[in-house]
């Protein structure tokens, strides 16, 4: 079912586009942030909080708590607003980059009551580094000597590959406990791999339009899947298939 609703609100940088598909499983969801489609380098989500940056406006932050029916969490990381590539979260913990300030990492420990970690690597981007949900974390070769610290945070197994000849598989996989989506380019047998580690279906996909770096383009949980505004008709087809229930 489509339902278009075009809500913009003067003077603001953040639009909702439209709702596009709601089924008994799944609701998806087009958004934009900041004039941009890239919305998972902003926003970070489990199944029961959305991380938003600080200065987010706050009838957008009602926006997304409704589309992924779960609390939004104002956290700045670093001073910046690019939650997306500095943090990775399941529903047991959060690891994020070692750059966070102290009283940064203790408000987020505040505000969540999970299990915070700092990231001790050279590193930053640990979004892009790793893809987790609550059965299993995907992590980059390059964090060699940082697994136990992610497992430990994010309460699973963790285990080391590369997808599609690149070593940011937070960039190219997006997951949740209901189903991943991974860069076009990987191999069947990466695909089946990243399928028995997360214990979900895995689907080759693109978003806003053609984009094969899909975390960039997705903010989602076993609830729901936001995804940035350029994403196409036969995307979405696919990102539903995905992510179902």
């Amino acid at each position: 079912m489509q339902a278009y609703s075009p809500c913009h609100t003067p003077n603001t940088h953040h639009k909702f586009i439209f709702v596009s598909v709601e089924s008994d499983h799944v609701s998806i969801y087009k958004y934009r942030v900041y004039r941009s489609a890239n919305i998972g380098i902003f926003i970070r989500s489990n199944d029961e909080y959305v991380f938003i940056p600080k200065g987010f406006a706050h009838s957008k932050a009602s926006r997304l708590e409704e589309f992924l029916s779960a609390r939004s969490v104002r956290v700045s990381i670093a001073h910046t607003r690019l939650l997306g590539p500095l943090m990775v979260a399941n529903n047991h913990g959060i690891v994020v980059a070692g750059i966070i300030e102290d009283d940064e990492l203790s408000s987020l420990q505040r505000s969540t009551g999970l299990n915070v970690a700092r990231l001790n690597s050279r590193l930053t981007a640990v979004g892009n580094l790793v893809a987790a949900n609550d059965r299993a974390a995907i992590v980059s070769t390059l964090l060699d000597g940082c697994m136990d610290t992610i497992q430990d945070a994010l309460g699973v197994k963790a285990v080391q590959m590369s997808i599609a000849s690149y070593h940011q598989v937070g960039a190219v996989l997006s997951c949740t406990n209901n189903g991943a989506v991974v860069h076009p380019n990987a191999t069947d047998e990466e695909i089946e791999r990243i399928s028995s580690i997360l214990e979900v279906d895995v689907e080759p996909a693109t978003v806003n339009g053609g984009v094969p770096f899909v975390s960039s383009g997705i903010v989602a949980n076993s609830k729901a899947v936001v995804v940035g505004s350029l994403t196409t008709g036969p995307e979405m087809v696919m990102l539903s298939r995905a992510f179902k229930a």
